[in-house]
């Protein structure tokens, strides 16, 4: 997770997008029994992934980086852990949800930020690190490098 996290941010300046801006990557899974779960790869395997986290405790990992330009580059990362605890799910709610296609896109097959927020019985850690940035880390990495988020904020949008 952290090292395509750091990947991620550092390979824009690579790739020339971006020059001279700071850049955040980063990525999020979700992981049962020891096995990673990405982003299913059609209905039948997000309905899979469903099954096996339905009435379990599950972990969610994002990897973060933020890439500061030099010289000298400076790239921090770290990885945010969440446990979560879905409810036993009925198939009905499992094909359901399916025919959303609301799964189709996320790591394990749900978004808490959706409809799925049904299925959650418990939440131990950060909600923003289920819906894929966990701000806090976000804000950490910012001021190990010497910045706040404040320094990203234009008043005048506000």
């Amino acid at each position: 997770m952290e090292r395509l996290a750091r990947s991620k941010a550092e390979g824009l300046e690579a790739a020339g997008e971006g020059a001279g801006e700071i850049r955040l990557g980063s990525d999020t899974v979700v992981v049962v029994d020891g096995e990673v779960l990405g982003k299913p790869a059609g209905a039948v395997e997000a309905r899979e992934m469903l099954r096996r986290l339905s009435g379990r405790e599950h972990e969610v990992l994002s990897g973060v980086a933020i890439h500061v330009p030099g010289p000298p580059a400076r790239t921090v990362s770290a990885v945010a852990r969440t446990r979560v605890t879905f409810r036993a799910l009925e198939e009905v709610e499992i094909e359901a949800y399916v025919a959303t296609g609301e799964p189709l896109d996320k790591a394990g097959a749900y978004g808490i930020q959706g409809r799925a927020a049904v299925f959650v019985a418990r939440l131990e850690g950060s909600y923003d690190n289920v819906v894929g940035l966990p701000l806090a880390t976000v804000d950490a990495l910012l001021r190990d490098l010497g910045y706040r988020w404040l320094d990203f904020v234009d008043p005048a949008e506000e």
